[in-house]
């Protein structure tokens, strides 16, 4: 069996990715991921025996740049994205048996599957991008205003409108060139009526009924074994747990280091700050604060009194099943939904602005570093499920052959 898992997107979009590589593999079977070429990403892959095929622009670089495109400059941009999926994502999966698309950008996908006449999955790693009737769809800076709509189910029509809007003409441009019939609607084309979500049942429950038949597997972690470095380690061991701050592989704040220093400082804990792809660093030569690159998470979280992060669904998830109380200070796309879940579940606080300053973080870490909210995330840290990843794997081989959902998860 033969399959390819792509997607486009930063770290929290891959790595799931080689988790669920990881188990398929395990399995017996052969498996490429399709990402950006950034090295971060090959090297990854590469560690776990996993091809990568290269499609899109790096990310990082991306992610570095000062702004997002001009609303002129998006149909362009999404017409060369998918000229660039169908092409490569087409040539992957040419002797696949199964494409597994992660997230919404993956708007070729299930049409090279079409042509091809394989088994086609959607997976989203949050609820919220879903349509239901529970939640309203995610704000887009470049959407008009729906300010006078208030029922959910009518709040989604203008969001598939704007799809259609974006990708519609090239994707359907696209279908014609290779003898497939246009398509409606864009996003209920590319999630389907069959998603899944690879998420955790707990930190990120799907809400019934909804229209969709949505098949939740849990998140898709993998284990990881590497040791701590050597550095990090000492200066582990030589106090207190510190607050470990992160704002994984996407921007941060302005200033957010100095405002997490003094407001940890003010706490009288010690601060441990990731370098991440913000490129975050110390503010002075204190001895009670450390930066580290890449390193082992399900290690360093167990060893640290709280978090400090973006809300990216891996993080928020690593962090919980860690039991680790978490202040998420949310920046884009999903990240205000794991912000509330974290504060509704009681195992960390939310921070409402994006832009935090020493007082308002030193008071949403005064929530964190409470006693009871301790307790409770360790408490729910005992319901996160570890096996979503091979959960998925088993049921995309058992399934391999079938064009309906999955009888459960």
């Amino acid at each position: 069996m033969r399959l390819l898992l792509s997607t486009l997107g930063s770290r929290g979009d891959v790595e799931p990715l080689v988790a669920l590589a990881v188990q398929l593999r395990a399995l017996g079977a052969e498996v490429r991921v399709a990402a950006p070429p950034d090295e971060e990403f090959a090297q990854r892959l590469a560690g776990v025996g996993v091809p990568l095929v290269p499609v899109g622009p790096p990310m990082r670089a991306m992610m570095a740049g000062t702004g997002g495109p001009s609303p002129e400059d998006l149909p362009a941009l999404a017409a060369g994205v998918l000229a660039a999926q169908f092409g490569v994502v087409g040539a992957a999966a040419e002797d696949c048996d199964v494409l597994v698309a992660a997230g919404l950008m993956q708007v070729a996908a299930r049409s090279v599957a079409e042509k091809l006449g394989i088994r086609y999955v959607y997976a989203s790693y949050c609820p919220i991008m879903l349509p239901s009737p529970h939640h309203p769809p995610l704000t887009l800076p470049d959407r008009p205003s729906t300010s006078d709509v208030t029922e959910n189910r009518e709040l989604w029509d203008p969001d598939g409108k704007g799809f259609n809007e974006l990708f519609g003409q090239a994707l359907n441009a696209q279908r014609l060139a290779i003898g497939l019939p246009p398509v409606g609607n864009v996003r209920d084309h590319v999630i389907t009526d069959t998603p899944w979500m690879a998420a955790d049942p707990v930190l990120a429950p799907w809400l019934e009924p909804t229209d969709l038949g949505v098949t939740q597997t849990g998140a898709w972690l993998v284990p990881d074994d590497r040791p701590l470095p050597a550095e990090l380690r000492a200066f582990l061991d030589a106090g207190t747990p510190p607050v470990f701050v992160s704002f994984g592989s996407g921007r941060a704040p302005e200033g957010a280091a100095r405002v997490a220093i003094e407001a940890i400082r003010a706490h009288g804990h010690r601060a441990l700050i990731a370098r991440g792809w913000a490129d975050l660093d110390l503010i002075d030569d204190g001895g009670d604060c450390f930066v580290v690159g890449e390193a082992n998470h399900q290690a360093l979280l167990t060893r640290v009194s709280a978090v400090v992060h973006h809300g990216g669904a891996g993080t928020t998830t690593a962090a919980a099943r860690a039991g680790v109380p978490q202040v998420v200070i949310p920046q884009s796309v999903d990240q205000p939904y794991w912000a509330a879940r974290v504060a509704d579940l009681g195992i960390g606080a939310a921070h409402a602005d994006p832009n935090p300053t020493t007082e308002s973080l030193k008071a949403a870490l005064a929530t964190a570093l409470a006693p009871e909210t301790r307790d409770r995330a360790t408490a729910v840290a005992g319901t996160i499920r570890t096996d979503g990843a091979a959960v998925a794997a088993k049921l995309l081989l058992d399934t391999a052959t079938q064009n309906g959902r999955p009888a459960s998860a």
